[in-house]
């Protein structure tokens, strides 16, 4: 028994080599042009759409994946971030129970939208894929049935035509064709049927796949929409649970007794000042003492002689150091700094306790705000004999002189 399976196995073997051999010179000739070749515009084309629907479909599935994998690092990317959160959030913190609760909700809700995708799409998108294997295997085989069906057709047409006519070659030759042609017809037929249905069932996987993606897509960003939501007004009332707990610090800090006074508040028009304008200073008017007065009277008229001493100049005041002579003319008064000022603008001075301050007039009232004033430090002033230094500060940090 074994050597009899051998030898149908030989038999099978040489069988099919015999036949690529026969294939192959079919298409030889048929290149050559020496030999006709079968033929089928339509089916050609079938084929043609065919292989396109294969290849679009297996870019759709490869994108597809690339999706889902896209989805995936997005579910990590997002558990860390809420477990980032998890581990910073102090339990004494507003709505510690609430961040949890909404972590573990978002990451049910990344599960479930990445499975639904794989059910809802994906699965349908491989089976649909599944099926151009065995297709294109028979139209494979279809075109080989058809270069058997020539090379028979040719061999019974040589026979025909040949001078010595033998019946037992016609024949078989004409048995060999009727076999290929039966066997080329079936194959032909059944795929005929098929590929046009294939090529129309594209339509119902693309909108499978986009409406699941869209509906799917649709429900979880709406739900995780909620819980964003969620996440958003708990940081709302954390902020303004750290509001208060500063604003009640800041309380029992101003009732822990600071001397320091606050600065008045400036408006914004006042950030920015033109220079302040020197008017000159008019020169003091001295008195004239009048030591003797000569009147003369005569009946005609009377005449009168004043005489008038040299004026006496007067002793200027001096304070800290600085005559008021010596001080530019438009200067109000002065005034002591009796606290420290950090200046907070580039238009303040920064005053330490005990600065003397020259006051000097704004350019314009309506830029003067309440509870400021403008000047420069005696000590540019005695240094530089220039304004360019002048600025406002607060009058309650100082002292008028």
């Amino acid at each position: 028994m074994a050597e009899v399976g051998k030898g149908v196995n030989a038999g099978k073997l040489a069988s099919n080599v015999q036949k690529r051999i026969t294939r192959a010179q079919e298409k030889v000739l048929q290149k050559l042009g020496k030999a006709d070749e079968t033929k089928d515009t339509a089916f050609e084309e079938e084929v043609a759409k065919f292989n396109k629907q294969l290849i679009d479909g297996s870019k759709l599935q490869k994108d597809f994946k690339a999706y889902l994998a896209a989805v995936k690092t997005m579910h990590e990317c997002s558990k860390r971030l809420h477990d980032c959160l998890a581990e910073m959030y102090d339990p004494e913190w507003f709505g510690k129970e609430e961040v949890d609760s909404i972590a573990e909700d978002t990451d049910l809700l990344w599960q479930d939208f990445h499975q639904n995708l794989v059910d809802n799409a994906l699965i349908s998108m491989d089976t649909y894929l599944a099926q151009f294997p065995d297709i294109k295997a028979r139209i494979a085989k279809r075109e080989r049935k058809l270069v058997d069906f020539d090379s028979a057709r040719h061999h019974f047409a040589s026979i025909q035509k040949s001078k010595k006519k033998d019946e037992v070659k016609i024949s078989k030759a004409e048995e060999d064709l009727g076999r290929a042609q039966k066997v080329f017809e079936e194959i032909n037929y059944e795929l005929q049927e098929e590929l046009p249905t294939l090529w129309d069932s594209r339509v119902g996987l693309y909108v499978n796949t986009f409406q699941s993606v869209a509906g799917l897509e649709l429900k979880f960003h709406k739900d995780m929409g909620k819980l964003n939501q969620n996440l958003s007004d708990i940081m709302t009332k954390l902020d303004e649970q750290r509001l208060a707990n500063e604003e009640a610090a800041n309380h029992n800090l101003s009732e822990s007794g600071s001397d320091a006074p606050k600065s008045p508040a400036k408006s914004p028009e006042s950030r920015e000042r033109p220079p302040v304008s020197q008017s000159p200073r008019p020169a003091s008017s001295q008195e004239m003492k009048q030591d003797n007065i000569i009147n003369l009277s005569e009946d005609e008229g009377v005449a009168e002689i004043n005489i008038s001493t040299q004026p006496q100049n007067e002793t200027p005041t001096v304070t800290n150091g600085s005559s008021d002579a010596e001080l530019p003319p438009s200067v109000l008064y002065k005034v002591k700094a009796v606290h420290d000022y950090g200046a907070t603008d580039s238009d303040e001075l920064d005053l330490k306790a005990g600065d003397i301050v020259l006051v000097l007039p704004f350019a314009s009232p309506d830029e003067q705000d309440d509870g400021w004033l403008m000047g420069v430090k005696e000590s540019h002033w005695l240094q530089n004999k220039n304004l360019l230094a002048t600025g406002v500060f607060p009058e309650n940090f100082t002292q008028k002189l």
